[in-house]
């Protein structure tokens, strides 16, 4: 089974690159434009395996995507390509608009090329997985009960309302024109590889570091966090069993607030590596100016994809933030290469299969 998965280079792609290469028969093509976010180093452990392939290409080039499934016949598609960063879509909504909705109508429409001419019997294995966000049903009161796969979109910046599109993009593709697309919508990841950007490595690494852990506002802001690996389970249970059509709502059942967050990361390494001074790594949490139209809360509510493809979260949010930490500490080679810039110098230098 060859399968195409877009943004294999990014955090929760390479996770899922990294856990699909090891199941039976199956042949990952990684297809990653490699902008800033996008690293090679992360798949510097399986970059030889004969069951991965590495192909740059960029989504928003239509003929480009035509060629890649011309050239490979997938059996199925698992879309993860995408511009992620909520801060980065306030400063430059442009880029967000083009990949997250002109690269996914390309490959809605390159796929829907391809599955037309594939036999019968393909046409019936052929899945189109499109991985959204909890982002696009807006924001969440204290008391109010957790998005669900009915929750009524409201998507409240750049980002969220691009990938907002593309989610609508990939239901029509389905309904219009038969293309068999599930979609499902994540709450915040963490673990693993996941570029220094986002709040969990940005305070890890500040504590290492011993400066400031940046909070927006008072740190009252509430997410539901999903370890990747969890989620990486999850999205391999959509697309071999979910039904064309639907979407599923995958959650870590874990909400916490940020600035609660932030004390257990800092707790976390004040016990697997205490600082020089000796001090609390707590002391370094700064707050900052709240950024604009900052939602309140998320929540999932993940019983579908729990009651109908028997999945669930193995991870507590203890347990993961203890792995993660730990990772981060076992692997400052990788993080440092980021903070240097190196891993862009090396990324396309890496001895990689491509295609």
């Amino acid at each position: 089974m060859k399968l195409l998965l877009t943004g294999g280079a990014g955090f929760i792609g390479s996770n899922l690159v990294r856990y699909l290469v090891t199941q039976p028969e199956v042949h990952v093509v990684n297809v990653d434009k490699l902008t800033y976010a996008g690293n090679l180093e992360s798949l510097a452990d399986i970059k030889d395996r004969p069951n991965y392939t590495f192909c740059q290409t960029d989504l928003c080039d239509a003929s480009a995507v035509r060629k890649l499934f011309a050239e490979h016949q997938p059996d199925g598609v698992l879309h993860l390509a995408a511009e992620s960063h909520v801060d980065r879509s306030i400063d430059g909504p442009d880029q967000f608009i083009q990949t997250n909705i002109l690269g996914t109508y390309n490959l809605l429409q390159g796929a829907l090329e391809h599955y037309h001419s594939l036999t019968e019997s393909k046409r019936g294995q052929f899945r189109f997985l499109h991985v959204s966000t909890d982002e696009v049903y807006g924001s969440l009161g204290p008391s109010d009960p957790a998005f669900s796969e009915t929750t009524a979109y409201q998507p409240r910046s750049p980002y969220s309302a691009s990938k907002a599109a593309s989610d609508h993009l990939a239901h029509a593709w389905h309904h219009t024109y038969g293309l068999p697309v599930i979609v499902t919508n994540c709450s915040n990841n963490y673990g693993p590889y996941q570029f220094p950007e986002k709040l969990i490595p940005v305070a890890i690494l500040k504590c290492l570091k011993g400066e400031p852990i940046p909070v927006y506002g008072k740190g009252e802001n509430v997410r539901d966090w999903l370890y990747v690996g969890d989620h990486c389970r999850a999205l391999w249970k959509a697309w071999q069993h979910g039904k064309p059509g639907e979407t599923y709502n995958i959650g870590g059942n874990s909400e916490c607030r940020n600035i609660d967050l932030v004390k257990m990361l800092c707790q976390l390494l004040d016990e697997l590596q205490p600082a020089p001074d000796g001090k609390s790594y707590e002391s370094l949490i700064s707050f900052v100016e709240e950024r604009p139209g900052h939602d309140l809360r998320y929540a999932i509510d993940s019983r579908k994809i729990q009651r109908e493809l028997d999945w669930s979260p193995t991870e507590s949010l203890t347990s993961g933030l203890r792995k993660t930490v730990q990772w981060y500490l076992d692997n400052r080679t990788w993080w440092e290469h980021i903070l240097s810039g190196e891993y862009q110098l090396n990324r396309l230098g890496l001895d990689t299969r491509r295609a």
